[in-house]
């Protein structure tokens, strides 16, 4: 059988498709230059898995422990370490990339309605779909499902907010799924026995394919093999009975992609490292009571996107608070179940909104009750209905009216990709929204810190621990700030009730563990970083730390094993190579420091240290010239450098060059009149000058 696209001719639906692009681009070309804020730090900024594409299967291994959105979600992973590749840590690749799987989704979903609106027209469609409800204009049609859909400022989250590509990719490949199930579908025999060796084996064994990736993005995903089967039974089989009859092989090869999704849940210990799943210690009937109003929030702002709000934090209602959602929710869930059997195409928009947002909707989470970007996919089935009731309405002007909505709702996405401007105009929007929410205030405090507006930071900080006293990444930003304001003992109180209230905090701990070395407490600071390090292994920072502390402590056989380790864990941290250069040229092992030290000055070129304790290591290797060359270049890199001055003099003494040593010298101790080493060397040099020039 052949495809329907071959009667609509040759150029509309690639005119279709380039009118959904151009509008996509133009409702998000100013996104390119949001910074990465809030979850992306730790996900992206700070994932070590992603900084390379080969060997790939290192990209497909996330870091776990943390609950972050990455974890578990390899092909998520995988992503970014492409975008890593490309561009680094600079974020126009990421927003690039973010905008095309979204336009991508957008043409897959464009194909499916297309396809299936093209069926009912046809009379392909299952006898109880009636003859009333087959829409004209096939092409028009899913055009105006697609465009609705692509431009609606509900979907900013999942596009302008870089991590939340989990949601979009997801979505794509859940698209692309049900959009290769369809010519799967038109290819193969209308009565023939089902399965993937039928006339549309390639797309079936696509659309599996696609199953499969979409499992290893995002755990929604789980529902897309139910998802197909009751599409089928509505639009192509007639009933599942007879789409299990038909295409038995290919369900069954859908339902086998659930088991790699078992693993990768089971590989999070369940529950995502303790931030969703029943293993949390979240309430789930508590839970279960906010998502009646979330529901109908996401109904809402589907219909008046207005006012969008990046994070709603948390919060716990009571039955009677919940009551007029559940009542308005059960209604709408009754609807759907009667319009399976009675109305079977609106049935299978309600169970497409009801059926995605199922998981997030009955997993219990610590942290998000509603979330935009949870509307992803379920908006298509709303952009459905609403372009269905303006192909009822409207006899004429049905693509004016579609297309003045559809501009309407891109330039509300326009204005709405301007508060991810920066980091702090999103927590600003957010608290002036949200005033509730402690972590909307913690975060612009952190913005604020970021922004030299420290006064301001501080007054936020006290906000969100006032709203939440519990709240151990407040407890531990607060520190943080603390700490940067020379307020030591305080830092160090608030990184201690951090990690009382999470003790699996790793970044707390290592925190804690900063504050403790900045204090004089060098055995508490080990311990700190070793518990760091217990709980995340591949933490170089603390691996470089609890290093120094050893190398302080005497304890150089340690010192260098912590320093190798953390140059194993990040061969791009140049400090790493210094440590370990200093700790090597301690133990005498200068030709070895040597190589270290230039390598941090290849990855660092202007690292004043790292040239003046290379050139100490060149001058113990006999290599004076290259010595004097490293110690100038310090100097110039860092003229207040006193201890860069006594080096250059020291080298300049072994010259023989008395005058120069003697300025190099003069010039330590004016930076730093207390430095006995320049005053000794001073004297040694000014009484060999003496004695020189003695008759």
């Amino acid at each position: 059988m052949s495809a329907p696209a071959s009667r609509l001719g040759s150029w509309k639906t690639p005119l279709a498709a380039c009118i959904l692009v151009l509008a996509g681009c133009a409702a998000y070309h100013n996104s390119f230059s949001g910074p990465f804020i809030y979850d992306d730090a730790p996900a992206i900024l700070d994932n070590r898995s992603i900084r390379h594409l080969w060997p790939i299967w290192a990209a497909l291994a996330p870091p776990h422990g943390e609950g972050l959105t990455i974890e578990g979600r390899p092909v998520l992973n995988l992503s970014f370490a492409v975008n890593y590749a490309v561009s680094g840590t600079r974020v126009w690749s990421y927003h690039a990339l973010n905008l095309a799987i979204h336009l991508a989704a957008g043409l897959a979903l464009l194909g499916i309605v297309r396809r299936t609106a093209e069926r009912l027209a046809a009379g392909r469609a299952a006898p109880a779909a009636g003859a009333a409800e087959r829409p004209a204009g096939p092409l028009l049609f899913g055009l105006g499902v697609a465009l609705i859909w692509t431009v609606h400022p509900l979907q900013t989250e999942a596009v302008t907010y870089v991590i939340q590509r989990a949601e979009s990719l997801m979505g794509l490949f859940y698209l692309l799924t049900l959009y290769c199930f369809v010519r799967h579908a038109e290819g193969a025999p209308p009565s023939g026995p089902g399965g993937l060796r039928e006339g549309g084996s390639f797309w079936g064994a696509l659309s599996v394919a696609c199953c499969l990736l979409g499992m290893g993005t995002k755990e929604v995903m789980v529902t897309a093999p139910v998802m197909i089967l009751v599409f089928d039974r509505t639009f192509c089989a007639g009933s599942l009975a007879e789409a299990w009859r038909r295409r038995k092989g290919y369900y069954l090869a859908l339902a086998a992609t659930w088991l790699p999704l078992l693993g990768l849940i089971a590989s999070t210990g369940g529950n995502r490292s303790g931030s969703v799943g029943f293993g949390t210690g979240a309430p789930w009937g508590g839970y279960i009571l906010t998502q009646f109003e979330a529901v109908m929030t996401y109904l809402r702002l589907a219909v008046w996107p207005h006012p969008l709000v990046f994070e709603y934090g948390t919060f716990w209602v009571t039955p009677t608070q919940a009551a007029p959602y559940a009542l308005a929710v059960s209604v709408l869930a009754a609807a759907t179940v009667w319009a399976l059997v009675r109305a079977p195409i609106y049935g299978f928009l309600g169970f497409w909104f009801f059926g995605i947002l199922a998981p997030t909707s009955l997993m219990p989470g610590t942290t998000q009750m509603i979330v935009e970007h949870r509307m992803y996919l379920p908006l298509a089935a709303l952009a459905v209905l609403f372009v269905l009731a303006v192909w009822k309405v409207a006899t004429r002007g049905r693509i004016v009216a579609v297309a003045g909505v559809a501009t309407g709702l891109g330039w509300t996405s326009l204005e709405r990709n301007s508060d991810y401007r920066s980091e702090l105009a999103i927590w600003q929007d957010t608290a002036a929204r949200r005033p509730e929410n402690s972590r909307a205030h913690g975060n612009l405090a952190d913005g604020l810190m970021n922004a030299g507006q420290t006064a301001a930071a501080l007054k936020e900080y006290a906000i969100a621990l006032r709203l939440n006293p519990w709240d151990a990444v407040a407890n531990n930003n607060y520190g943080m700030a603390l700490s940067a304001l020379g307020r030591g003992e305080e830092a160090i109180g608030c990184f201690e009730r951090a990690v009382r209230i999470k003790p699996r905090y790793a970044h707390a701990h290592f925190n804690l563990a900063n504050a403790l070395v900045r204090a004089g407490r060098q055995d508490d600071a080990a311990g700190q970083y070793t518990e760091a390090l217990r709980l995340d292994p591949s933490y170089p920072e603390a691996s470089n730390n609890l290093g120094d502390v050893r190398m302080t402590q005497g304890r150089l056989d340690e010192a260098v094993g912590l320093f190798e380790r953390a140059v194993e864990l990040d061969p791009e941290d140049a400090g790493a190579y210094y440590n370990l250069g200093n700790a090597l040229t301690r133990m005498g092992r200068r030709p070895e420091a040597v190589g270290l030290f230039e390598k941090a000055l290849r990855l660092k070129p202007d690292y004043a240290a790292a040239h003046s304790n290379l050139g100490v290591a060149l001058v113990d290797c006999s290599r004076f010239d290259e010595a004097l060359a490293h110690f100038r270049e310090a100097v110039r890199l860092q003229p207040e450098y006193a201890e860069a001055r006594l080096n250059l003099g020291n080298a300049l003494l072994l010259l023989g060059r008395l005058p120069d040593a003697v300025g190099q010298y003069q010039e330590a101790l004016r930076l730093r009149p207390d430095y006995p080493a320049a005053r000794r060397n001073l004297e040694r040099a000014q009484r060999q000058l003496m004695a020189s020039s003695a008759p």
